[in-house]
């Protein structure tokens, strides 16, 4: 049970920096979305002050449109290019480094699937049936869950519904047991597990 514990505990705290990491991601493209192109800057000049081509040399003419596409404009300086380097602009709009971090992020999120989908494909349909009812009573509230409410729902002897919740146990499943007034014993899912996943995402990926 410690060694499950200790599992469930490690893959929670992976969850929860997953979830850290994407949250900063989230940050990172709204920023981008609401950042304003160059192009965006580009029409907004010449749109507004279409004189400054005309009054360009004509030798420059073939040149000059390709140049101002291509460098930005300084609108405090009335649309003069500047001779800044563009290229911490051009970085905040291609971060590498978060396309990375998301990548792992992807492997990990599917490393943990695969380690649930594994563990409950191994359980019997009996095994399964049992663990989706008392996963189902534990989502309710107020509900001391016991061998005999399981029992009486699958219309099985406590005996029967004792043996299954062992045998779940002894297969990896994170199922907590307390003793309640040292005789009624009451049982309850891991909220480790179902931080991770819901009743149906384990079906769906057991169904794979």
């Amino acid at each position: 049970m410690n060694q499950i514990k200790e599992a469930f505990l490690k893959i929670k705290k992976d969850i929860l920096s997953l979830k850290k990491d994407i949250e900063n991601i989230n940050k990172t493209l709204i920023k981008i979305q609401t950042t304003p192109t160059y192009n965006q800057h580009i029409q907004y000049q010449q749109t507004n002050k279409p004189t400054h081509l005309k009054t360009t040399p004509t030798h420059n003419q073939s040149i000059q449109p390709l140049y101002i596409q291509n460098t930005p404009i300084s609108i405090g300086n009335e649309g003069v290019p500047t001779n800044k380097p563009t290229h911490t602009q051009t970085n905040q709009h291609t971060p590498n480094l978060d396309f990375k971090e998301a990548n792992n992020i992807l492997e990990s999120l599917d490393t943990i699937k695969k380690e649930i989908r594994l563990k409950f494909k191994r359980l019997t349909p009996q095994e399964m049936l049992v663990f989706d009812t008392l996963y189902t009573f534990d989502n309710q509230k107020n509900i001391e869950i016991t061998y005999k409410i399981i029992a009486i729902q699958l219309k099985l002897s406590e005996s029967s519904i004792r043996d299954y919740i062992n045998k779940l146990i002894k297969k990896g499943i994170p199922i907590e047991k307390t003793r309640q007034n040292n005789k009624t014993i009451i049982l309850k899912i891991s909220q480790d597990l179902k931080n991770i996943a819901t009743l149906s995402t384990i079906q769906s990926l057991r169904a794979l």
